[in-house]
């Protein structure tokens, strides 16, 4: 039996539990994950930075923790919550038990808990902050979160983004490259590397504050604007460089970059009731008609009645209307609000990837 613990969200509704990871207490804003496998990848996206993560699927940890199925240089989730821990997995990759990979990385979970009845609060109400602890009592954790700054006013993208620029060597080594990607690295995921790179690209990962100047000097064929955590409004240098490289460059933007795109043509965005997180959200392709199952991880949208003439809306949400997807009529420019690398997630959109760099060798001739 884990020490008692609790999840207390800023309404006052509160979740008697046991803690598991680290012997910590956490602020972040608390959302729920349809997938029903991946939490390593889940736990490792930088997109969740500043978040208690509610996964959906009941028993977490079964299969343990691996080197290859990280998305990031650490553990991104403020906290974590589940309704049953495992402390015995069973696979043959398995290094390490969940509890033990919170613990190393100072990270609380909170096990025991009814996820379902977390699920349909945050559905009802809207997603909002809460806490996770093991220590005081559920009111004094709630005065405490109240003084805490909301969600939306951190640049969470500045705390996960590279120090420095790396290239990614992984898979392709030995190579001559076609040519050279730039990743902005606002919260990027592993696996758009490993795509990149298995395509025989160069994938070179820069900071987010990297300026449109220094990206220009380096010589790129194409730009990729990477996923991201946080509201894009508070990204207004980000923006104004991501424009400046879009009237120049062929760019791909993902999740939160296909928000900045948005945003530097003139667009707006808002923040959805609770987000799209999970494994299974259909999306259709307008052109096409072409409906595919996406991957996705992101709490803002892109507004469609804000939206200049130059973008118009390439796919769309088929469980609320949001807008999935944008093209820019003359410019080689295609962003996606959900995740083509998936990680985890179904595989059907890596072919995202081939549009682009075949956008890319057309620019370059």
């Amino acid at each position: 039996m884990g020490k008692p613990a609790y999840l207390a969200l800023e309404d006052g509704t509160v979740y008697q539990g046991e803690a598991f990871g680290a012997e910590a207490s956490a602020v972040g804003e608390v959302v729920f994950n349809t997938s029903m496998t991946g939490y390593q990848e889940m736990l490792t996206d930088p997109s969740y930075a500043g978040q208690i993560v509610v996964p959906t699927y009941p028993l977490i940890g079964n299969y343990g923790i691996n080197a290859e199925d990280v998305e990031s240089r650490r553990i991104q989730v403020a906290g974590f919550v589940v309704r049953e821990e495992c402390r015995e997995p069973s696979h043959a990759s398995s290094t390490q038990t969940l509890h033990d990979y919170l613990a190393a990385q100072g990270i609380p979970g909170l096990a025991g808990v009814d996820t379902r009845a977390i699920t349909r609060r945050l559905r009802t109400r809207g997603v909002m902050m809460g806490v996770i602890s093991s220590q005081g009592s559920p009111e004094e954790a709630l005065r405490l979160l109240r003084a805490h700054p909301g969600y939306g006013g951190v640049d969470f993208v500045s705390q996960v983004s590279t120090k420095a620029p790396y290239l990614w060597e992984q898979q392709g080594q030995g190579q001559s490259p076609k040519g050279r990607i730039v990743v902005m690295d606002y919260g990027v995921k592993y696996n758009i590397l490993r795509l990149l790179r298995q395509r025989g690209w160069e994938a070179l990962a820069v900071p987010s504050f990297t300026s449109a100047e220094e990206v220009l000097a380096l010589k790129p064929n194409g730009v990729v604007l990477s996923p991201g955590p946080g509201d894009p409004a508070l990204l207004d240098d980000v923006v104004r460089n991501a424009r400046a490289l879009a009237e120049r460059l062929p760019v791909l933007g993902i999740c939160l970059g296909h928000q900045v795109v948005a945003r530097a043509f003139g667009g707006a965005t808002f923040k959805l009731k609770f987000g799209h997180r999970g494994g299974n959200h259909p999306v259709r392709e307008a052109a096409t008609g072409k409906v595919s199952i996406t991957a996705q991880n992101h709490g803002y949208a892109v507004d469609a009645d804000s939206l200049p003439p130059s973008l118009e809306v390439s796919h769309i949400n088929l469980n609320d209307g949001t807008v999935e997807g944008l093209r820019h009529r003359e410019l080689p420019i295609l962003t996606i609000q959900y995740h083509s690398e998936a990680s985890p997630g179904p595989r059907d959109n890596e072919e995202m990837f081939d549009r682009f760099l075949a956008m890319v060798k057309g620019v370059r001739g």
